[in-house]
């Protein structure tokens, strides 16, 4: 370690700490400064912060919005701490589209414009362009947030507008958007169907696309980063004679589902894909009884071999499942309709 350069030491320990830390190691000179804000700095540290001792559940509610630690040991909520958002905002009508280390891509309900926000660091970018880019509509449109082989953080817009579909693309590094030719089933452009937010993993953005009553159809639609195309796959075999809802998690870069069906005694099994094609990993026990107001205001995480049915006030009950462990808390239905999400506490900037 004496042998080292100075500049190579403090590289490898600052890497290693959490990301406010980094904010004000950037006041200590000038040369630090500058290191800590180079490309390579900032995906090294963002690798190293994606563990489960800096994730945190942000949850927005219509006077606060609050981010609380989640305690690995006990699966449970930490203290709070009050999150002031950074742009004009009316109620905290923002929803949560969609998240990738440490970044969030938000809506503002009242103008329907997009931003990239972190709020770790406070920063945060407007997406919206005076030529109608950067506008979500809920219900109609689904995003997906990509990091590709450049570093550089794209955003994948799903544009539903009068029975026409487009496919919009913004990217960090030039700070604008382009078209993306998409050709799908003319019945997906029907509000009948709706569109999950993207899911990154190996990549590729997957999205389900499920119609909203009961023996719909569903499927999975894959958008290949690197090439740009995009290809439509099957859902798991689930029974279709209840309402079917399917989220997708990157558990250590292998795509899983959580596909759940009925809604007042509901079951849950845990698929993975390999290939195309869906292997089932477990089917969970059933789930008690709720009532819907509560099912809409809850999140699952699963974490050690156990699932933890979560509210903002804590755990509402748990159980037991033999798996591997996945040490990380995933979350694996609809997060409180929008307005929450479980992040990594990162130093990735939304703008160049």
């Amino acid at each position: 370690m004496a042998d080292l350069p100075i500049h190579t030491i403090v590289f490898e320990i600052l890497t290693r700490v959490p990301a406010k830390d980094v904010g004000r190691s950037k006041s200590v000179c000038k040369q630090w400064y500058a290191l800590l804000s180079t490309k390579d700095f900032v995906r090294i540290h963002c690798s190293r912060s994606l563990v489960s001792s800096n994730q945190r559940v942000l949850l927005i509610d219509d006077l606060t919005c609050s981010v609380r630690p989640i305690i690995f040991q006990s699966n449970d909520y930490g203290p709070s701490s009050i999150v002031t958002f950074p742009f004009h905002h009316q109620n905290n009508d923002v929803s949560i589209l969609s998240h990738l280390n440490g970044l969030l891509c938000v809506c503002l309900n009242h103008t329907y414009e997009l931003l990239l926000w972190n709020p770790t660091t406070t920063g945060f970018k407007r997406l919206s362009t005076p030529d109608s880019h950067g506008f979500y509509i809920n219900n109609l449109d689904a995003v997906g947030l990509y990091v590709d082989a450049d570093d550089d953080y794209k955003v994948l817009h799903i544009k539903r507008r009068s029975g026409v579909l487009g496919v919009h693309l913004y990217s960090r590094e030039v700070d604008s958007w382009r078209n993306i030719p998409f050709i799908t089933r003319q019945e997906y452009l029907s509000p009948h169907f709706n569109w999950s937010a993207g899911t990154f993993c190996g990549g590729t953005l997957y999205f389900t696309v499920c119609e909203c009553w009961l023996g719909g159809t569903n499927r999975v639609i894959c958008f290949d980063v690197n090439s740009e195309q995009f290809k439509e796959i099957s859902f798991p075999p689930v029974p279709s004679t209840g309402m079917v809802q399917g989220v997708l998690v990157n558990v250590k870069n292998e795509l899983h589902m959580f596909a759940s069906t009925s809604m007042f005694e509901m079951t849950i099994d845990l698929w993975t894909l390999q290939g195309d094609y869906w292997i089932k990993v477990l089917s969970c026990p059933p789930i008690p009884p709720i009532s819907l107001s509560l099912w809409c205001d809850i999140t699952h995480y699963v974490t050690n071999g156990n699932w933890f049915v979560m509210t903002k006030l804590g755990k509402l009950f748990t159980i037991e499942m033999d798996m591997k462990p996945f040490e990380c808390f995933y979350p694996v239905t609809w997060f409180r309709g929008f307005k929450g999400a479980v992040f990594v506490e990162t130093i990735v900037s939304p703008s160049i």
